[in-house]
């Protein structure tokens, strides 16, 4: 499978690194990236073919990954509709909507989503997939093999999830982050010195995340054995409930799945 990614930022240098540790051959990906030092930058690190703009030779491929920024995807389609044929497009831009890709390609139906989260960059991400109906199970194939060099890809039945995708794992890192920082935060508070505050906060999640992964139980039961009656825990985890922490967490998802929607109908405007 050769493929050509239109963009050559962070998230197409984590998928492409990802896939030339799955086994594929640097001869067979190639990049348009119109910045040169990007392009040398990419040659060196990965071995793969640049191009400095849009052309038949470059975008011969099986696959075409539309990697740049959301308001520079219809530019980009401009130049790729006049040499589309049979490949499959896959774009990883946040907010754009297939209807409006496949409006800028031409009607082109061969188009697929992915809303990347980026955690992808350490190979651990995860990625929600939408495909239009002219994607057949072959080309699905091809986009889990593609983002799946990443990470766990997760396929949506409706484009419109997609907005609850980028609400939950996609910002999902930086409510992580955001955690993590607070029990920090109060680590320091208490005394511990900063070094270790960060291993504590972090080795904490971490494990969490494991033992969860790892757990046959739901979270509730795994919260319930933590949380001793009378304990330290339960005035932790009274205190949350007090100030509405799980009902703030659950609005704030939200108000990020609105935004999603908004980016969609802007990014998608002529």
């Amino acid at each position: 499978m050769n493929i050509t990614f239109i963009g050559g930022g962070n998230m197409a240098g984590a998928i492409i690194g990802g896939l030339l540790t799955r086994g594929y051959a640097a001869g067979a990906l190639r990049v348009v990236e119109i910045a040169p030092a990007a392009r040398q930058r990419l040659e060196q690190q990965f071995g793969v073919r640049t191009y400095a703009a849009v052309s038949p030779e470059a975008v011969d491929s099986d696959c075409i990954v539309c990697a740049v920024k959301p308001q520079q995807v219809r530019e980009a389609a401009i130049a790729l509709k006049p040499l589309l044929s049979r490949q499959l497009v896959i774009s990883i831009a946040a907010g754009i909507r297939a209807t409006d890709l496949s409006r800028w390609l031409g009607g082109y139906q061969k188009l697929a989503r992915a809303m990347p989260n980026t955690p992808a960059l350490v190979g651990a991400g995860c990625t929600g997939l939408y495909a239009l109906p002219g994607v057949g199970g072959e080309d699905r194939s091809r986009v889990d093999a593609i983002l799946g060099a990443v990470g766990s890809t997760l396929w949506l039945e409706r484009e419109e999830q997609l907005d609850a995708v980028t609400a939950v794992s996609g910002s999902g890192p930086a409510y992580v982050f955001y955690f993590i920082e607070a029990l920090q935060q109060a680590a320091q508070e208490l005394g511990i010195d900063p070094a270790a505050a960060r291993q504590l906060a972090l080795g904490t999640f971490s494990g969490a995340v494991k033992l969860a992964a790892d757990a046959s139980e739901d979270l509730a039961t795994l919260r319930a054995r933590v949380t001793s009656k009378g304990g330290t825990t339960e005035r932790a985890i009274a205190c949350m409930d007090a100030d509405q922490i799980r009902a703030r967490i659950v609005t704030a998802v939200r108000a990020a799945a609105q935004r999603s929607r908004e980016l969609g109908v802007e990014f998608g405007r002529d």
